[in-house]
């Protein structure tokens, strides 16, 4: 009569070792109906689920693996499944995976127990947990770290809603960010990134530096505070905005867009997008001239923004049409996705506004970056922990596939 038995198999890893043991069961005739192994710390976890034919080789396959493991200074465990749990198992291979993220700057033994606590309690199970952030030193500074845990889970979530709503809690009351999206065959299919400019980007709202040197920096800044938090219409506080800078010199143009900083992991997220083939865009309520600027910087592949009208060198004030809103920035994410002959689903968006999110709820994954709470609470996913670079980890990325 057959057997199915569960191997685990621990100790130092080294070189030869999955040959040796699969050859010991090679020579039993052994059938692998599941395998998986990682190391942590050059310390192996190899696990093999084995069905053993009644045979007379056979019969002494796990007698040799022992002796092989004593041999390359391995503990050996075995684990006898029936056919019934077995069968069990194979049943729940159509259930729904999702894939839990934790952002971090740095991991700790709370956040994990938080997370793990959380998906336990609306009945997911976790099946796989990888590490996708690179080594740190022990000393690196707390705001330089970077971490990255990602969970695999399977299952049906008892409350959807009520899950991302206390991951949301959890990851304001720790500091971290959690994200959560079905492991689907899109995820790690998406060909177009679309961005927001002002505070995505680059770490200012260029429309407010430009108050600044109008000299009405306080009246814009804070029509821009209420519009981005969405208490106001985006066109109408853009028009009002603009009309305030009507007369401004256009010679403070060069000046402010030398002073503007791109945001933190900007450079190393579009360069690997660029090398894993994405298109890019920038869809902005900001304006072209500077969207040009990051264009060129960054190897953009197309800019949507608002032309900031001058005549005889000073601005009018006058907003010039169409004005790069909340539903232009939809429609211009779903005509760039048909160019390229893509579904939506294959999309990337990311913004701070409330401008900006009708584009992040069409989009196959929408990041909402250091927003503001109404866009963060009504985003697929946000990232507030980490730099813009922290994306790449919510596409499976790991920090030593990169070439940076």
């Amino acid at each position: 009569m057959r057997e199915i038995v569960l191997i685990n198999i621990t100790g130092p890893d080294r070189p030869g070792l999955t040959a040796a043991i699969t050859g010991v069961l090679a020579q039993g005739g052994v059938n692998i109906l599941d395998i998986g192994q990682a190391v942590i710390h050059d310390t192996l976890s190899f696990g093999i689920l084995v069905e053993i034919p009644d045979t007379e080789q056979g019969q002494s396959v796990l007698k040799d693996i022992l002796f092989k493991g004593y041999e390359l200074e391995q503990q050996v465990r075995f684990t006898p499944v029936s056919e019934e749990d077995y069968q069990q198992w194979v049943g729940n291979q159509g259930k729904k995976r999702h894939i839990v993220t934790l952002l971090t700057r740095k991991v700790t033994a709370g956040q994990l127990q938080a997370v793990s606590a959380i998906t336990a309690k609306y009945g997911l199970n976790i099946d796989h947990i990888d590490r996708l952030s690179g080594r740190m030193p022990l000393d690196t500074p707390a705001d330089k770290g970077k971490g990255c845990i990602e969970f695999s889970v399977r299952g049906e979530a008892a409350d959807p809603q009520a899950l991302r709503a206390e991951f949301l809690s959890v990851a304001q009351e720790l500091n971290v960010d959690i994200a959560f999206q079905e492991d689907s065959l899109f995820r790690r299919n998406r060909r177009l990134a679309v961005f927001d400019m002002d505070s995505t980007l680059i770490e200012a709202e260029v429309i407010d530096e430009l108050a600044k040197a109008a000299g009405v920096g306080d009246q814009v800044s804070a029509i821009t505070e209420r519009a981005m938090a969405g208490e106001l219409d985006f066109r109408a506080s853009f028009k009002e905005r603009l009309a305030l800078l009507k007369g401004l010199d256009v010679s403070v143009l060069d000046s402010i867009g030398a002073s503007l900083r791109l945001t933190e992991g900007a450079e190393t997220l579009f360069a690997e997008l660029k090398r894993l083939g994405y298109k890019t865009a920038i869809l902005s309520g900001g304006f072209t001239y500077f969207a040009k600027q990051l264009q060129a910087r960054l190897g953009i592949d197309y800019v949507f923004a608002n032309e900031l009208e001058v005549v005889d060198g000073k601005c009018t004030g006058v907003a010039v049409e169409p004005i790069v809103d909340a539903q232009r920035k939809a429609d211009l994410l779903k005509e760039l996705a048909h160019k390229e002959g893509l579904r939506l689903e294959q999309t990337i968006a990311v913004g701070d506004g409330a401008n900006d999110l009708p584009m992040l709820a069409i989009a196959g994954l929408g990041v909402a970056f250091r927003a503001k709470p109404l866009v963060k609470q009504s985003a697929k996913q946000a990232i507030s922990t980490l730099g813009l670079d922290g994306v790449l980890y919510l596409l499976g990325f790991r920090d030593r596939d990169g070439q940076l």
